[in-house]
């Protein structure tokens, strides 16, 4: 999806005063630079005008330029809502990114041979994904099933374990539960952290008070404005994160302006620490 400059063989290269040649500081430059981070709520990639538009998310993402992309409401041959498409798979395709799928829903097919039917979370990545794993989380009576998925990518040199979640939107007990379980999860991460998700919960409730006690909210680092992520025709709450351990530092982040989704994505651009 990004493209590196290559010199051409034979060509000549520049050599700064101290000896370091044009190439070495351009890939120093690049290993350096910050990565761009989303999280994107895609609703089945029903947008506002209710028309399902894969195409359209797909667009967005790739015009975003995001590097890592955290996606929540993703239908892996789900029902005619999505057409029984592998959502995931087609957007993952279609943005030359690796993926990593999680299911929290997973039911029998309709007719017989036909793929399972399943609904969660999803993880792109430019870099290809060294290994991933999805916990299911604790839920209570008859709750829908959420998850946490994550990733172990190398960025600009550097592993990192990313995290996407969406918490249950009907109960804060329930995701105060979920929120400690998460916590509990990456607290054994030997790596830098990202965490993106559609938390279902604004900046000052106790489930954010509790997940920023290990992390930090990108947007409250970094961000300008209320950051409103939902909806998208009516703003008016924050619920949807990019989140990073302390050894990350946001540089800028960013509510984008779509129309495929009834969330807005929210991307930060994250300065990794150096190798």
């Amino acid at each position: 999806m990004h493209l590196n400059p290559t010199t051409p063989r034979g060509a000549a290269l520049d050599v700064s005063a101290d000896g370091t040649s044009s190439r070495a500081l351009a890939e120093s430059a690049t290993a350096h630079r910050p990565i761009r981070v989303m999280s994107y709520n895609i609703a089945h990639g029903q947008g506002v005008d209710d028309r399902l538009d894969l195409d359209r998310v797909a667009a967005e993402i790739g015009h975003s330029g995001a590097d890592i992309v955290g996606l929540q409401e993703v239908d892996r041959h789900w029902s005619q809502r999505s057409d029984f498409a592998d959502q995931a798979a087609e957007l993952a395709r279609d943005l030359s990114m690796h993926l990593v799928y999680g299911a929290n829903l997973d039911l029998g097919p309709l007719t017989p041979g036909a793929p399972r039917r399943q609904y969660g979370n999803a993880i792109l990545s430019d870099a290809p994904i060294r290994e991933w794993r999805n916990t299911l989380l604790p839920r209570s009576g008859s709750s829908e099933q959420r998850g946490l998925l994550e990733a172990l990518v190398t960025m600009r040199g550097i592993p990192v374990r990313v995290f996407t979640t969406h918490l249950q939107h009907t109960s804060q007990q329930e995701r105060l539960a979920q929120v400690a379980a998460i916590r509990k999860r990456i607290s054994t991460a030997g790596e830098p952290v990202i965490l993106t998700g559609d938390l279902n919960a604004g900046p000052d409730t106790p489930e954010i008070d509790a997940i920023t006690q290990d992390l930090v909210d990108a947007w409250a680092e970094a961000g300008v404005g209320p950051g409103y992520t939902y909806s998208t025709e009516n703003p008016h709450a924050r619920i949807d994160y990019v989140l990073h351990s302390n050894d990350v530092t946001t540089c800028s982040a960013a509510v984008l302006s779509t129309a495929g989704s009834d969330h807005l994505p929210v991307t930060a651009d994250l300065a990794l620490p150096r190798a």
